[in-house]
């Protein structure tokens, strides 16, 4: 066999495990197995392609590449072991913006090396697109992480000619592009990197935060896109691939949670270009009266429950309850109580997040019912146990056109017997609106830390 046929080989195999990682990752139970077998899949491309005779060719650049994985390593294994799952969508948006930043430098660099030499124009189209398009991740990559860590306001950023600022660089951008694409000139390529840079960082401004992760996950897309003409530059079926594959699952990604948010991408991204959006949604419900409930008298409720539906939130991701909220399960089903958790598709930020939070705290699989699956039960289940959510069980979505969640599909919540909600104050969810459900005569709240709250209950069941 020969070497350009093992390589093939090997990089098919390489891809067949990406295929099974994205095939893995689709649910929580084989999720850890399908990161592996991309870890896998990585760990055996990159292996090979150091046993390739040009990569010897030059000692000086054999150097800074491992010079460049034992940094890589350095700063990979601690952030992913050290970062708090609340903090997950943040390090995956620093993350994605690294790979769309070093597609684009792949591609002036292999502009570089043949620079000189007659270019042929679709190559030059190849590097100009990986350029654009992984600047673009990479910048907006950044700021779209200084929203969600909160270094900056996450509210949309405007300013005054907003609209025409965008287009006068999308106009520039396109001309560069063209007068690169004709004279595959150096000097115009840096200044199209420049620019693309700038269109990264307004691009990604005026998007308030809560709608920060779908912007991620379009990031991501845009990251594959970039790969993948690198890999056309440098001729490599195995980033072409790669890249496709992270391209098409990003979109459908995007798709998704526009979907569970009842409304379309353009809206998401923008929504807040010209003006600043403040969210109304109809009467204020602020000065109207709550029945709140102490932890015995709610421990007692769920423990003479039939069915009881714990919907996870935010909140009690930040309160970092999961294993609590388990603990309460676990009670209530030692007493012969039915329990189930709903799980709203952005509950936790991200498609996902919600699932490996509580996957991670030892949750049985067949508990967790994503939405479409739990709606059906609310109106048998005698308690919905609402821990840390706002927005993804407010009526609202349903009843109120001019909300800025109407459409969105929500977890229907209201149609239990029962609702407790346990909150740490009337503040509204990221919509900023407030929730007419608090104000049901059947809804009990519970206010305090989730972690506390539900540890108060565990015992308030266990007495009851």
């Amino acid at each position: 066999m020969s070497r350009g046929t093992a390589t093939d080989l090997v990089y098919l195999i390489a891809i067949v495990g990406f295929i099974l990682a994205l095939k893995g990752l689709s649910s929580p139970r084989r999720a850890r197995i399908g990161n592996l077998a991309g870890a896998a899949g990585m760990l055996l491309a990159v292996a090979w392609t150091f046993s390739l005779p040009g990569v010897y060719a030059h000692e000086h650049n054999l150097l800074l590449m491992i010079i460049a994985i034992v940094a890589g390593v350095a700063i990979g294994i601690p952030a992913a072991r050290l970062v708090k799952m609340t903090a997950m969508p943040q390090m995956v948006a620093i993350f994605n913006g690294v790979g769309g930043g070093a597609a684009a430098l792949v591609s002036i660099t292999e502009f570089l090396a043949i620079g000189g030499k007659s270019i042929a124009v679709y190559k030059i189209f190849e590097v100009l697109f990986g350029v654009l398009v992984g600047s673009v991740s990479f910048a907006g990559s950044a700021i779209a992480f200084a929203k969600l860590q909160e270094l900056m306001t996450g509210r949309p950023i405007t300013y005054p000619a907003q609209q025409p600022v965008n287009a006068l660089v999308g106009a520039g951008i396109l001309a560069i592009a063209i007068a690169t694409l004709v004279t595959a000139s150096t000097p115009l390529l840096v200044a199209l990197l420049v620019l693309s840079l700038v269109l990264g960082v307004i691009f990604v401004l005026p998007i308030g935060g809560a709608d920060v992760p779908v912007l991620i996950s379009l990031l991501n897309s845009f990251t594959g896109l970039a790969v993948a003409a690198s890999g056309f530059t440098l001729n490599s079926d195995l980033l072409i691939v790669a890249g496709t594959l992270v391209g098409a699952s990003g979109m459908l990604l995007t798709r998704m949670m526009s979907q569970a948010m009842g409304r379309s991408l353009p809206n998401i991204l923008f929504s807040a270009f010209g003006s600043v959006v403040t969210a109304s949604g109809g009467e204020s419900l602020g000065d109207r009266s709550v029945r709140s409930g102490t932890s015995d008298d709610i421990g007692v409720l769920l423990a003479y429950a039939r069915k009881v539906a714990i919907v996870p939130g935010y909140g009690l991701a930040v309160a970092q309850a999961q294993h609590t909220a388990r603990e309460l399960a676990e009670a209530l089903a030692a007493r012969g109580v039915e329990v189930y958790y709903a799980i709203h598709p952005v509950a936790g930020r991200m498609p996902g997040h919600m699932n490996v939070l509580l996957a991670e705290a030892n949750v049985p699989y067949d508990q967790l019912l994503e939405m479409d699956e739990a709606n059906p039960q609310m109106a048998t289940t005698d308690v919905a146990l609402v821990v840390g959510a706002n927005d993804v069980v407010n009526p609202a979505a349903k009843t109120t056109p001019g909300s800025p969640i109407y459409g969105m599909p929500i977890i229907n919540a209201d149609q239990a017997g029962n609702v407790v909600f346990l909150k740490r104050s009337m503040r509204p969810g990221f919509a900023g609106i407030d929730n007419e459900l608090l104000y049901d005569p059947k809804t009990t709240l519970l206010f305090g830390d989730a972690k506390d709250s539900l540890t108060k209950l565990v015992a308030a069941v266990g007495s009851a």
